[in-house]
């Protein structure tokens, strides 16, 4: 039987554990409650430029020790940075998890930030920053958020740009993790083969030297969804086209009836979108719903990947679902969305990495692991008229924002779309809706 275990450690740092006794391998990891938003104007890109640094050197290890000493035992060490969120983890055998605490802890307390090699890994960013600018359906991405929430940090891609990353020294980075890496904002969490007594123990000694909150812990800027548009246009064989609306926050009511809709919508082959975009009309290759939350906003949005020829006929199609499905939901569709999280859930509880970030993204937004039974019964409320009611209010009462990428001529105006979108509305309050 597995079971999470939770410790409040006397410096603030939470340590949190499930016990899978079937495994022989442990996931752990550092999750920070900071990511790309918590970045001031002339920050912009540092925080995925620490999560580089931390792993080129430390007072006690070069940056070979690191990659080295955790190789040598089988083991992999990774990061990885998000708007609200960043995260260090390890997955090692039982027995080296020892080696994997202390490793994370010193790159998290002694990271030298060496000059030379702060040079070289701005180079290597600047790398993937073009490489991200080649890749279509990631600067529709890119381009979305930042019409979305202009001019703001939860807008601005989380790479940075080459001017920015150029232009940080060791003192700007050690001033935003002092800043940020605080241990009110941290959870240490393992899964597998672990014994959370003898974890806490080595979390304590290792992490002793993490900064404890500050008399003024710093407050990230409220999210202000604007909307609009944005047209890139490329010569490529296809269309990157998103079309996106303000959705809900991790905390809202209607968070967990914004996930099912968007699997209703676009999540999977079953889904309507799919259905009808793509094999009953063959207007596109791929295109799908999703709902991001955040912790005071979201974005819900539909992706859409085509030939530049047939935009003319997607966008319409499109809107039409988006109607549909504030004027009528069957039973059968929530039910199949439940089953599909459902399934997704207890998948994830059997790779110990899956359930060490799901572990720790719970922590940080709700400050407590969520049972499952818990989750299912949220999802078990959502009702038919929740639905409608929601998909009328997210997709006819806030401002679009589109994003597009490639061959664009045929693309019809944003004004056009605004107004097969206040036509379906029309529609639907013609029916009652």
């Amino acid at each position: 039987m597995m079971k999470v275990e939770c410790t409040r450690l006397q410096s603030g740092l939470t340590v949190v554990t499930e016990n899978m006794p079937h495994l022989e391998s442990v996931a752990l990891g550092v999750w920070i409650k900071s990511g790309s938003r918590d970045e001031t104007k002339n920050e912009h890109g540092i925080a995925h430029l620490l999560e580089h640094m931390a792993f080129k050197g430390t007072a006690r290890r070069t940056a070979r020790d690191i990659a080295e000493q955790i190789e040598n035992v089988g083991g992999e060490v990774n990061a990885a940075t998000s708007t609200e969120t960043t995260s260090y983890y390890a997955r090692i055998l039982q027995d080296d998890v020892p080696l994997a605490v202390d490793i994370l802890a010193d790159i998290l307390t002694e990271s030298s930030f060496d000059e030379d090699e702060l040079q070289r890994e701005k180079h290597v960013i600047l790398q993937e920053i073009g490489a991200a600018d080649d890749t279509p359906d990631d600067v529709v991405f890119d381009k979305f958020a930042e019409t979305a929430f202009a001019d703001q940090p939860v807008g601005r891609p989380i790479l940075g740009t080459p001017e920015t990353v150029l232009s940080f020294t060791p003192d700007q980075i050690r001033a935003y993790l002092g800043r940020n890496y605080t241990t009110d904002r941290m959870f240490v969490v393992g899964a597998g083969a672990l014994d959370h007594d003898r974890f806490v123990r080595q979390v304590e000694e290792r992490f002793a030297s993490l900064p404890q909150k500050p008399a003024e812990s710093p407050i990230a800027e409220a999210a202000r969804y604007i909307g609009g548009e944005v047209r890139e246009d490329r010569d490529l064989m296809d269309a990157q086209v998103l079309l996106g609306f303000e959705g809900k926050a991790y905390h809202a009511r209607d968070f967990y009836c914004s996930q099912i809709l968007a699997n209703i919508l676009g999540g999977g082959m079953s889904s309507r979108l799919f259905q009808e975009v793509r094999e009953h009309r063959g207007l596109c290759y791929s295109v799908y719903a999703f709902h991001w939350g955040f912790s005071d906003t979201g974005i819900f949005g539909v992706h859409a990947a085509t030939g530049g020829e047939n935009l003319p006929q997607l966008m319409p199609v499109i809107i039409e679902e988006l109607r549909k499905s504030s004027m009528n939901i069957e039973q059968q569709e929530i039910d199949r969305a439940r089953a599909q999280i459902r399934a997704q859930l207890l998948m994830g509880q059997e790779s110990p990495a899956a359930r060490a970030g799901q572990i720790a993204r719970q922590m940080m937004l709700y400050g407590r692991p969520i049972p499952n039974e818990e989750l299912m019964e949220r999802l078990s409320g959502i009702t038919v008229e929740r639905l409608t009611d929601l998909a009328g209010r997210l997709f006819f009462d806030t401002v679009p924002t589109l994003s597009a990428i490639g061959p664009l001529e045929k693309l019809a105006p944003i004004n056009d779309i605004l107004s097969g979108l206040t036509s379906a509305n029309a529609t639907r309050k013609a029916a009652g809706m």
